[in-house]
């Protein structure tokens, strides 16, 4: 019989796993669901199936039956607090897959709670944007005792993931300090690809030209050319809701920049990153997107923060 899943926390990338989970798992048992705002996963339980997919209403009840327990939260502190709930009851023998982004103290510091208590803990960040999950193409790094990852790895590549960075037997936090390595990369490109669209702009060249040039050099759907595509066509302002969250980029750049500090690191690039990120939140408020980055530096180079 294949292990019993659940699944906690339900963002963008929480639903897409899930809805992966499910369609190409090949589970038993119904996934369970759960998120503290009901509604989000009572949504995705209908999406799914109700014959596939379960909603419990506490995260006990979501625990409570699992095998393995997946989660994905926004930030440390409620992860902490999902884990500590989680605890309560008797966990010995499950496996417990972090998926959020975290500043590897924190992972140390779960994989310890977890330990404490007869579970097994898995650091397993992923890297995608939500198109990349929804197309199960996230890349997984799971870390953690070799023997629960064995277990896992049937449920990433192929199913949530298109590859994996295996660290197995390694340290949880490696995996999350790996996550953060990453996401500074992806900081960084997204501020070189502003800051040069704006240069294109004032210098007279035109932002769609900088644009058609980077879709050129790396194609139209590499990273590069879909953030310029978000930037040029205004799409880092226009939408309701973020696609990438201005709280959440600025939570990750705080980590990295922590991470950077502890190791006797300067990213300068990364201070510039920041900079302007707050000034997206100062801009937009919760509703800015990391793509805002774009607005911040047109703002701070003498243009309006929209390109309308």
């Amino acid at each position: 019989m294949a292990p019993r899943l659940a699944y906690l926390g339900l963002g963008n990338i929480g639903r897409a796993m899930s809805k992966n989970l499910v369609e190409k798992g090949n589970l038993d048992s119904p996934l369970v669901l759960y998120n503290r705002t009901t509604s989000r996963a009572e949504a995705l339980a209908e999406t799914i199936g109700r014959d596939r997919a379960k909603v419990a209403s506490t995260i006990a009840e979501a625990v409570k039956d699992a095998d393995i327990i997946f989660t994905c939260v926004g930030t440390d502190e409620v992860d902490k607090e999902t884990y500590a709930t989680a605890l309560e009851g008797d966990v010995k023998g499950k496996i417990f897959v972090d998926c959020a982004t975290i500043h590897p103290s924190t992972s140390d510091e779960l994989a310890k709670v977890v330990a404490e208590k007869g579970a097994e803990y898995i650091g397993c960040p992923v890297f995608g944007a939500p198109a990349m999950a929804d197309a199960g193409q996230l890349v997984c790094v799971p870390a953690g005792p070799a023997g629960a990852v064995t277990k896992l790895k049937p449920y990433l590549k192929g199913v949530v993931g298109r590859e994996i960075i295996d660290m197995s037997d390694r340290e949880p936090s490696k995996a999350a300090a790996l996550k953060l390595v990453g996401n500074s990369f992806v900081l960084l490109m997204v501020e070189m690809i502003a800051e040069g669209l704006t240069l294109a702009e004032k210098t007279g060249v035109g932002s769609d030209v900088a644009q058609n040039f980077l879709e050129t050099m790396f194609g139209a759907a590499s990273p590069m050319g879909a953030y310029a595509k978000r930037m040029t066509s205004g799409d880092y302002y226009k939408r309701d809701e973020p696609l990438l969250a201005i709280d959440l980029g600025l939570k990750d750049t705080n980590h990295i920049l922590s991470l950077a500090k502890d190791s006797g690191t300067r990213m300068i690039g990364m201070e510039t990153v920041k900079h302007h990120l707050e000034a997206v939140k100062e801009h937009a408020g919760s509703k800015g997107d990391m793509a805002g980055m774009y607005g911040a530096v047109r703002k701070e180079s003498g243009l309006k923060y929209e390109n309308e």
